[in-house]
């Protein structure tokens, strides 16, 4: 009896243990996976309900840990009623869920100088990857019926197109006594306003704030990698009696995932190099500006966001806040006229201008000033070549005095070093007796180059940063200005009809101008550039260190292969600099009497036979 009793509970206390085992791995566990997600979802949720309650606005929607974007826009642009957008410079849509600005084409502007190339596109609705629009609402945390969301799906109410002659307004109404109505309108160039009307048909007060948000989900694809040029978060704010221009770059803004600002007026939003879209509070206003990164699995959610004073609305009482939307390309001329229509501070520095700002705004206006004279931008830059050269003639006229003198007297130089080829300080004592007793600046030569090297930076800035410059033709072969000559040693300078990037060795060497990394070329512009800086070099007296001139000499050769990956107007610049300064310097050394490889070179094919 006692052995089976025993039995009997070994058997009860397993048939127990398996029980449990069981019910723990089929039933406890996926229960405790269960409510974990459930915490997951709940902290994750609680998180963006953190982060609209610190700022009452709506946060972008957490991603999912598998994005799947589509790549038909007529699939993104999805089944919700839309309104057209049409204006001389703009094509697109905005959407009736949310309000949201998000399907925008930039009619004047091509992704390429083909004449099929597709318009620029500049936002991109949700469900795209890279997706990109503007928003605006209201943010009430405890209004009756709540406020318009990010999903809501207002109704057109009046016009059935937005176009630059026909606004078009949009109803939605909370159900308990709010009714909001936005007038959205567009000019004949990019500035969209929108105003937003609150009436209050209830019994209680309510309060409000407005905001306005810009969302870019990533990095843009064509996000260039050169540190000469800002794309990422910019915005102009107040501080003490001024006003301060803050840029962001992606790479820091990723580090810096949530930067806030106090301001009245101003205004902030999302740059590329050369488009752009703003936020514009009522300058009079003030506003908590944001610039925040979401991290999520898949994407990054970038965010220009800002929110307006809190107002109160009393019952049979309506407010009314108008707010602007710059969505468009950074030309110089509307910038400006912005600037000063809506009293906007440094709206023109939406542009690049850097920070020798003082050299590249007067070039450009030089730049802009002859091309309305003459129609080409490269024979622009010639006239701004040539103004620049006249500008710098009595310092350059030294300089290539003291050059002339010192090639003059190599003849006395070479003896002064071989009467004291042994004793270097001596040959250098002797040397500097010369200088001062033929009162030669041994330096002056080095002066012209010093000056011009802030202008070439300022130039190439200019080159790369306007809009003016893109795609502006010049005359044969070069169509773009801005970028760099397409001619090619890989292809014998386009008589090959091929693609050199795609093969193997070649493409490697060769890499992407695009890319910002070294560019194995060399272009007709480039070997023209190369012969003039050759030329001039050839003119000037040559170095008295065997190894110095040795240098000296590859010099021309190195830099035809590095200016070759560079702007075409740069080289044109460049070039053009070297000829006129080539003839300068001819004529002083005429005046000298000092030999020079240009009469040498007319000599030679003289005395060519027939």
């Amino acid at each position: 009896m006692k052995n089976e009793n025993t039995r009997n509970t070994v058997i009860f206390i397993v048939c127990t243990l398996a029980i449990l085992i069981l019910y723990q791995i089929f039933v406890m566990g996926p229960q405790g996976e269960r409510q974990r997600a459930a915490r997951a979802a709940a902290e994750q949720t609680t998180g963006a309900t953190m982060a609209e309650a610190e700022d009452g606005l709506p946060s972008a929607a957490p991603a999912q840990s598998s994005a799947i974007f589509v790549t038909d826009r007529t699939e993104a642009l999805g089944s919700v009623a839309r309104v057209p957008v049409r204006t001389p410079t703009l094509q697109g849509s905005l959407s009736l869920q949310g309000g949201r600005i998000d399907d925008l084409f930039l009619l004047d502007y091509r992704e390429t100088l083909d004449e099929d190339a597709p318009p620029v596109e500049l936002f991109r609705p949700q469900g795209m990857e890279h997706a990109y629009f503007a928003q605006f609402g209201w943010t009430g945390p405890n209004v009756a019926g709540g406020v318009p969301g990010p999903n809501t799906v207002w109704r057109l109410t009046e016009g059935s197109s937005l176009t630059q002659a026909t606004p078009v307004t949009l109803t939605w109404d909370n159900g308990q006594g709010l009714r909001f109505t936005r007038v959205i309108a567009v000019d004949e160039k990019y500035m969209f306003t929108v105003t937003d009307t609150v009436a209050n048909l209830g019994a209680a007060p309510i309060v409000i704030a407005p905001y306005g948000r810009i969302e870019r989900q990533g990095v843009p694809p064509t996000l260039g990698k050169t540190h000469i040029l800002h794309e990422g978060a910019i915005g102009t704010f107040s501080k003490g009696d001024g006003f301060n221009t803050t840029q962001l770059k992606y790479g820091d803004w990723a580090k810096k995932p949530r930067e806030q600002f106090e301001s009245t007026g101003g205004w902030l939003g999302i740059t590329d190099k050369y488009w752009m879209a703003t936020l514009i509070p009522p300058q009079d206003e003030t506003i908590s500006a944001e610039f925040r990164v979401t991290d999520a699995a898949t994407y990054n959610i970038h965010e220009a966001r800002m929110l307006g004073e809190a107002r109160t609305i009393n019952p049979g009482r309506q407010i009314t806040e108008t707010q602007h939307l710059f969505a468009g390309a950074k030309r110089n001329e509307i910038l400006s006229a912005y600037e000063k229509q809506y009293d906007l501070p440094r709206f023109i520095y939406a542009i690049d201008w850097g920070f020798l700002f003082f050299l590249t705004r007067p070039i450009f206006l030089i730049v802009e000033f002859f091309y309305g004279l003459v129609g080409n931008f490269g024979v622009a830059i010639l006239l701004l070549t040539a103004t620049i050269k006249l500008v710098m003639f009595p310092l350059a006229n030294k300089s290539y005095e003291s050059l002339s003198k010192m090639r003059k007297l190599q003849p006395l130089m070479e003896k002064i070093k071989a009467d004291h080829k042994d004793d270097p300080q001596a040959q250098q004592k002797a040397t500097m007796e010369m200088y001062q007793r033929e009162k030669i600046n041994p330096l002056a030569g080095c002066l012209p180059i010093l000056v011009q090297i802030p202008v070439f930076y300022a130039l190439y800035k200019v080159l790369y940063v306007t809009i003016e410059m893109r795609h502006a033709p010049f005359f044969g072969w070069i169509q773009d200005l801005s970028a760099p000559d397409p001619t090619n040693i890989w292809t014998l300078f386009g008589l090959i009809p091929w693609d050199p990037s795609a093969a193997p060795l070649i493409g490697g060497l060769i890499g992407s101008h695009a890319g910002g990394g070294f560019t194995l070329a060399l272009s007709v512009l480039a070997i023209f550039y190369g012969f003039t800086m050759w030329l001039q070099t050839a003119m000037n007296p040559p170095a008295a260190d065997p190894m110095q001139r040795q240098i000296f000499m590859f010099m021309p050769l190195i830099f035809t292969f590095i200016m070759a990956s560079f702007p075409a107007g740069l080289l044109v610049y460049w070039a053009w600099n070297n000829i006129l300064s080539i003839g300068q310097q001819y004529f002083i050394m005429h005046r000298f009497g000092a030999d020079n490889p240009i009469d040498d070179l007319i000599g030679r094919f003289k005395k060519a036979p027939a």
